[in-house]
C-alpha cells in the first residue's frame, strides 16, 4: 500500500510504552555496521530499560507512519548545545527525508532552548554517514579514539544554529 503522507515526527511522551519497538528499530537500522566498525556499536548494549532511562535524561523523537515507528533520535541538552545520538531510520524507509525531519525537530528544540549548536559523533568507517551529516550542515571538528584504541575511531561533527 502506498503511503499518502509523510510520517509524523512526535516528541516521545513521558508515558511512552513502545520501547521494545524503538529498540528493534535501532537494532535494524544499525545492523549494517556489524563487522564494519571497530569497536562494535554501543547499540548492542541497549535494552528496553536503558532506553527508558535514556528518555528520562534526554529528549527523544519518533517518526510514525500510521502506527509504525519508522525513525527515532535522542538528544541531551548541554550548556551550549544539544548532543545528538541514536538517530535511526528503518532500512526500508531510508532516503525519504525521515532522518532530516528528525534532526530538524532536534534543531527546533535546541533553538527554543537558546542553544547555538548541535553536536554528534559518527564512526570513522561510516563515510556515507559523514556525507549525510555534512549535507545537513554539520562539519568535522575533531577525531577521537575509543578507550584502548591508538587510532581515531570517531569523528565529532558540529552544526551551528541560527
Amino acid at each position: 500500500m502506498a503511503r499518502t503522507s509523510a510520517p509524523s515526527i512526535t516528541r516521545i511522551p513521558a508515558d511512552f510504552d513502545r520501547w521494545d519497538d524503538v529498540l528493534a528499530l535501532i537494532m535494524r537500522a544499525f545492523a549494517f555496521m556489524d563487522g564494519v566498525i571497530d569497536p562494535p556499536s554501543s547499540a548492542h548494549r541497549l535494552t528496553v530499560d536503558s532506553l527508558r532511562d535514556k528518555a528520562r535524561l534526554e529528549s527523544g523523537f519518533v517518526a510514525l507512519d500510521s502506527d509504525r515507528i519508522v525513525g527515532c533520535v535522542f538528544a541531551i541538552e548541554r550548556a551550549d548545545d544539544f548532543y545528538v545520538g541514536k538517530l535511526a531510520v528503518e532500512p526500508d524507509c531510508q532516503g525519504q527525508g525521515i532522518g532530516r525531519r528528525l534532526m530538524r525537530a532536534v534543531e527546533i528544540l535546541a533553538l527554543d532552548r537558546g542553544k547555538a549548536a548541535l553536536e554528534l559523533q559518527t564512526r570513522i568507517e561510516l563515510t556515507a554517514n559523514h556525507a549525510a551529516f555534512a549535507r545537513l550542515g554539520f562539519h568535522e571538528t575533531e577525531r577521537t579514539a575509543h578507550e584502548g584504541y591508538s587510532r581515531p575511531t570517531s569523528i565529532t561533527m558540529r552544526k551551528a544554529l541560527s
